[in-house]
């Protein structure tokens, strides 16, 4: 591996800066200078190894793709021994394919999809001790999704899609043709600060985050513009360092040097987040306390707080039949009846003080009524008096 990158490193002729977060807010991001005058501050952003096309042949090869921090995408083609003893003993061979595409702003991330529009893995083999006996398991290298093999007839077809998505700009580039089949403005003013190529509900689609505080998504491979939300602005470098996206629509960031924030683009999600939402404490019934015996009680230390009902009511078991029952005498009815002639005596008094004030009210409303009838003969007197003064006038004496 060690070897592998240092030829990717003599090959493209740039240096890896570790300050690119820092840089990334006052740096230039224009692409017009020549490659002569760059050549020492550009840098390697994006690396990703796949099956893929090189150039405009019929079959896949093992290649390493390249974004550098201008925008410049380079292939690089690796010629793996076969699996044995010459894997052991013959070096990779690495030959330059040289720059295939150019994207204004910083090459951030790169996906490869097949000709369905679905996700490719990422090719890998396991690494297997041959010094230990290990039982037959199934081959770990995922070829589930990948592009199929091109006949005689499909070598003008394009089998497969690369994902190509800057600072700025979205390109989705068909194999092997290396025609250019969708293209997106992802941001004018501001930049891109991350952007993933992530799997959402049975479909792949682009994430980005945005100087701006902006979330945007993009379906693949249209890149057609799914949402776009006023999120979070970009306060520090913090959040721009440990801001990533996952699958199924979820997204980490440092909200605070000690704070992780978790948040998610899913409206499927978010509609099972109250069921998800675990308790701190499980809610249990609270055991009965165990029984005291009637020493334990009277000779024991401290108080106890005791009530008739627990003494001698029914919790405290079947009454014995030595004990006798209280039966209420004649002055328990005596005090029965002084209570009900109290209650019953209350209630005239009451009666009484309503019946009263509906007298008063019924008072107030008859002396209205009459004084309205005083008023009503007053004016019919007045209308009578100006009818007889004018009665006799003509229209032009008025």
């Amino acid at each position: 591996n060690i070897r592998l990158l240092q030829c990717v490193y003599k090959l493209t002729q740039v240096s890896v800066t570790t300050d690119k977060l820092d840089s990334s807010f006052s740096r230039s991001r224009s692409s017009s200078m020549s490659s002569l005058e760059n050549i020492s501050s550009e840098a390697i952003q994006c690396l990703s190894f796949a099956d893929s096309y090189t150039k405009k042949s019929a079959s896949t090869y093992p290649t390493l793709w390249v974004g550098t921090s201008l925008g410049s995408v380079l292939t690089v083609m690796l010629s793996v021994p076969a699996a044995g003893d010459s894997r052991l003993s013959q070096p990779v061979a690495v030959s330059p394919c040289g720059t295939i595409f150019r994207l204004k702003g910083c090459i951030l991330t790169m996906s490869f999809l097949d000709c369905n529009g679905a996700l490719i893995p990422y090719s890998y083999e396991s690494w297997k001790d041959e010094g230990k006996q290990r039982t037959p398991t199934k081959s770990s290298s995922n070829n589930s999704r990948m592009s199929p093999p091109l006949g005689a007839s499909e070598v003008t077809c394009d089998r497969q899609f690369v994902a190509l998505v800057s600072e700025k700009q979205a390109r989705v580039v068909a194999l092997p043709s290396q025609n250019c089949v969708y293209r997106q403005q992802l941001a004018d003013t501001d930049f891109v600060v991350k952007a993933e190529i992530i799997s959402l509900k049975d479909s792949v689609c682009l994430v980005c985050y945005i100087s701006s505080g902006h979330v945007t998504a993009y379906s693949l491979p249209s890149l057609r513009p799914l949402i776009d939300v006023d999120f979070l602005p970009l306060p520090d470098l913090r959040i721009a360092r440990t801001f990533c996206f996952s699958n199924r629509g979820h997204g980490l960031f440092l909200s605070s040097p000690s704070e992780v924030q978790k948040f998610t683009v899913s409206a499927e999600f978010c509609s099972s987040l109250v069921e998800m939402v675990g308790e701190l404490f499980l809610p249990h019934d609270m055991p009965e306390p165990p029984k005291q015996s009637f020493f334990q009680g009277l000779f024991g230390g401290g108080t106890r707080n005791l009530d008739r009902e627990e003494l001698f009511g029914e919790s405290s078991g079947r009454a014995s039949r030595s004990v006798a029952k209280h039966i209420p005498g004649p002055s328990a009815q005596i005090q029965e009846l002084g209570q009900r002639a109290s209650t019953a005596s209350s209630e005239v008094s009451r009666a009484h003080q309503m019946m009263v004030e509906r007298g008063v009210k019924l008072g107030q409303l008859e002396d209205r009524t009459e004084r309205m009838m005083t008023e009503a003969e007053g004016f019919q007197n007045n209308a009578h008096n100006l009818m007889l003064k004018y009665k006799e006038k003509k229209w032009y004496q008025l």
